[in-house]
């Protein structure tokens, strides 16, 4: 059955054979062949007679979409078809990046958008391992779809009455999976885990300084707050947006497998408050970035309950674990947080962006916040105005992130996202045990894998009989940046590496897709070896 092919009925027509005849000038241009080339974009809705005209435009949109979500999910295309900046800017091929003064055909737009996917990365691949976001999932595309057609913005109920309930809906669902009561909490999505971060930083000092709002950093003490060495960069970036300034963020030292150490943390509040700072604020981290490590969250919160700090707990990476009944005991002690990164679009395989900030005390939000803007939220409409959510936040526009996660929960159930993620972390354990059993590989740290990160060297057979020291060390080094390179450059798979600390480059593969199977993990250790046996 073609579902693409539209009948009358579809169309709203009728089948009787006194249905209007379409006129000359339409018919001349009827879309039986799908040739483009001599129509605009003005020929499309609104434009009189445009209606089949869109419909034919979108169709054959809707199959270059079709085609490159099939061909994302064969093993046999290409993960991506990479090319240097210079090449495409000059462009490749009829594709062009410049700006034209005159109208393009739809006919160049179509090629330009099948372009634009094939010189790009295919992030549902089930070979690519590259970000903590990956995955193509069918049903939250839908739901992006859905959302770009109905383009309205999440500030008030009277322009976004459905998309503002469901955002409701799924931030009392996920606070009650924090397991916070249903009485307290309150929450946004954003534009990413950087933003929610820089929320609850933000709603820390209003919450212990509301001076702030009105009269700035100026009538504040000097701040300190506190964040592992292993955390997200985005700690220290916020804190430079909000004047706080990166120097007063103290860096706490973590253990061998990338946890926060409770009692450097004590150590590090008394030195910041004999030099006369005022510590505030601890971030700890559940699923950092590179190890996949998790804070030990209950003896940090005892240590904010003794110095009556506020705790966030950045689990945009590690939040997908409360969806599973095995992994969440991982993230015990978060619902003592008072506020909680989490992003949907990591582990729980939203189509990005999808983050939200959940912040245990209701109405923080809003106070912190609150400008009243006249002209948005008037107190005399006909409806409940504590739907105008947008004064709680810092933005005017915000685009709609909630109603794909919302579809995705519909189509899986809690249940089905719980399986998703213990699939991905069984995927990581497959990975650490056949690293264990190779002698081309060495682990980055011994320890199985807490979450699906999994961190390790490939060793050139040049390398292998050198002992460990500064010149193996400096020529292992250079291993990885040389295998993605020439990976990149044949495009089978796409893996990601960094250093750390004293650690000189190592990969890091991490598991986000359920595409993914072992035969791809098998697939990525035999190709580190091919592509690096030379080194």
């Amino acid at each position: 059955m073609n579902f693409l092919k539209l009948s009358d009925r579809d169309l709203g027509e009728t089948a009787s054979a006194d249905k209007p005849k379409r006129s000359s000038e339409f018919s001349e241009r009827k879309l039986a062949s799908a040739d483009f080339s001599g129509i605009y974009s003005n020929d499309l809705l609104p434009a009189s007679c445009g209606e089949e005209m869109t419909r034919g435009f979108l169709q054959e949109l809707v199959d270059i979409l079709l085609g490159f979500i099939c061909k994302s999910n064969q093993r046999s295309s290409k993960v991506l078809d990479f090319h240097h900046p210079h090449q495409l800017k000059e462009g490749l091929e009829g594709f062009s990046l410049d700006l034209p003064d005159q109208p393009e055909t739809l006919e160049q737009l179509l090629v330009d958008c099948r372009d634009t996917l094939k010189y790009g990365v295919s992030t549902g691949h089930p070979r690519f391992f590259n970000q903590l976001s990956s995955g193509l999932d069918v049903i939250g595309v839908a739901g992006e779809w859905l959302t770009s057609t109905a383009n309205t913005n999440m500030f008030t109920y009277e322009v976004s009455p459905v998309f503002l309930l469901i955002e409701e809906v799924l931030l009392k669902k996920m606070r009650s999976i924090v397991g916070w009561a249903d009485d307290e909490g309150d929450g946004l999505f954003c534009p990413g885990g950087t933003i929610s971060n820089l929320y609850s930083i933000l709603l820390a000092r209003y919450h212990f300084y509301p001076e702030v709002k009105t009269r700035g950093m100026g009538a504040l003490p000097r701040l300190a707050m506190f964040t592992s060495e292993h955390s997200h960069y985005s700690v220290k970036k916020s804190a430079a947006v909000l004047g706080i300034g990166t120097e007063n963020v103290v860096v706490v030292k973590c253990d061998e497998r990338g946890k926060i150490i409770p009692a450097a943390l004590e150590t590090s509040i008394a030195t910041a408050k004999e030099k006369g700072l005022v510590p505030f604020y601890v971030n700890a981290t559940a699923g950092t970035t590179v190890y996949g490590a998790f804070d030990p969250l209950n003896a940090i919160a005892d240590i904010c309950h003794s110095h009556t700090l506020w705790m966030h707990v950045d689990a945009a990476w590690g939040g997908g674990l409360l969806m599973s009944d095995r992994h969440r005991m991982k993230l015990q002690g978060i619902e003592r947080a008072c506020s909680v990164t989490w992003n949907p679009h990591k582990m729980m395989g939203v189509p990005l962006q999808c983050s939200a900030i959940l912040v245990k005390k209701r109405g923080l939000l809003q106070e912190c916040n609150k400008l009243g803007a006249q002209y948005l939220f008037q107190m005399d409409k006909p409806y409940d105005v504590s739907y105008d959510t947008g004064d709680k936040s810092i933005q005017c526009g915000r685009h709609v992130d909630v109603f794909k996660l919302w579809l995705m929960w519909k189509a899986k159930g809690s249940d089905g996202f719980g399986s998703q993620v213990n699939k991905c972390l069984e995927n990581a354990e497959y990975l650490y045990d056949q690293l264990q059993k190779r002698t081309e590989f060495e682990l980055v740290f011994k320890n199985k894998p807490e979450h699906s990160n999994v961190c390790f060297w490939y060793i050139p057979p040049s390398l292998r009989s050198l002992p460990p020291g500064s010149d193996r060390d400096r020529r292992l080094h250079q291993v990885a940046p040389r295998i993605k390179g020439r990976m990149m450059e044949k495009g089978s798979v796409l893996i990601g590496y960094q250093p750390l600390g004293t650690k000189v480059n190592f990969f890091r593969c991490v598991f986000s897709n359920p595409a993914t199977q072992q035969e791809d993990i098998d697939f990525l250790l035999d190709e580190i070896c091919k592509l690096g046996a030379d080194l």
